[in-house]
Order: structure tokens, then C-alpha cells, then sequence
């Protein structure tokens, strides 16, 4: 099948959260939370090296949205259900439809910190990967030294398959820096 004609649900609902695509209209939203958060992404996310307008965000937004009408990637947005509040932003990243593999990645907004959210929306996608589209593998790869980002995949129980020696940089493109590798597999 086509990947532009697969479904995707308009939520996917965990105990105390749900998600759904980003979606145009986003950007002010989440521009608060990419404030607030600023110096904790700034360290791993390249995103965050500069601060961003509301305009900028929005327009990110509206390209990622581009990608997920296309089916080419799935930027999703993070709400608790008690009140709607955004608590952060996950997604499918680097798709092999072929394959049927995706790429988790997350972020969280730091006012919602030790929360438990940002795991609990990696396990309720990781189950959604495997349910809704059938996936044969899905990765977290997350830098060496961000012990916080390392804890959700080793908390979920995906296996750290290994650790990729130089292989990329830093957010602030400064320095080598190794990636971890972790995933599940289908059975």
C-alpha cells in the first residue's frame, strides 16, 4: 500500500494523556514551552540553539505537517486529558516504510518535569508503532550523555543494541559525540 493512504488516527490516548499530530496553529503553544525549556534543549536539540520567533515555530510546524499529510514523517504533539495542557512533542521520525521501522524521538516541556509524561508518550507510541502500522522495529537513539533522554528507552525495555562512537555532534556543533542505539523488535 501507497504510505500517503495509511490512517492515522486523530488522537492515540495513553492513561493520562493523548496525542495527535502537530497542527497548524501549534506555534504559539508550543513556542512557550521551547522558552520555558530553552537552557535543558539547548544542550541536546538543535532546534533549540537559537532562540525561535512564534512565526518560526509556527512555520516548522506547518512544514512537519506537510511531512505527515505526505507521510514521510510524524511530529505529535503531547496533552494531558485532565486539561488540555501541551506537556511536550514526540513523533515517528525516519520511516523505512519497507522495512516498517520507525525512529522515536521526544521532548518535554521542563515545567512538567519528573512527571513521568514524556515515557508514558514514548510507551503509549512505541505500542502504536507496532499495533497501527505493524512495525518490525522501532529505535530510540538518544546522545551517550544525556542520562535523562537514556532512562524512557531503558525504562521501557527496549535493548541497547549499541553505542555509535563519533557519530555525530553536538547540539551546539561543537564537539564529536557518541549515539546510543536502543530498540524493540517485532516477534
Amino acid at each position: 500500500m501507497d504510505p500517503i493512504l495509511k490512517k492515522f488516527p486523530e488522537r492515540i490516548e495513553t492513561e493520562r494523556l493523548y496525542m495527535r499530530t502537530a497542527l497548524p496553529g501549534d506555534g504559539k503553544t508550543v513556542h512557550e514551552a521551547i522558552s520555558a525549556s530553552a537552557s535543558e534543549l539547548k544542550k541536546w536539540l538543535p532546534f533549540a540553539q537559537n532562540e525561535q520567533s512564534v512565526d518560526e515555530v509556527e512555520s516548522g510546524i506547518r512544514k512537519s505537517y506537510a511531512q505527515f499529510i505526505q507521510r514521510e514523517d510524524f511530529r505529535i504533539h503531547i496533552y494531558r486529558k485532565e486539561d488540555d495542557v501541551f506537556v511536550g512533542s514526540t513523533g515517528l521520525h525516519r520511516i523505512n516504510w519497507d522495512v516498517r521501522k520507525f525512529e522515536i524521538g521526544y521532548w518535554g516541556d521542563v515545567r512538567f518535569r519528573k512527571s513521568g509524561y514524556i515515557s508514558e508518550a514514548a510507551a503509549g507510541l512505541t505500542k502504536f508503532a507496532f499495533e497501527h502500522f505493524q512495525a518490525n522495529r522501532v529505535e530510540i537513539r538518544c546522545d551517550l550523555r544525556n542520562t535523562n533522554s537514556r532512562r524512557i528507552p531503558e525504562k521501557l525495555g527496549y535493548t541497547l543494541e549499541g553505542i555509535l562512537r563519533n557519530d555525530s555532534l553536538s547540539a551546539d556543533k561543537k564537539e564529536l559525540r557518541d549515539t546510543c542505539v536502543y530498540a524493540k523488535v517485532s516477534i
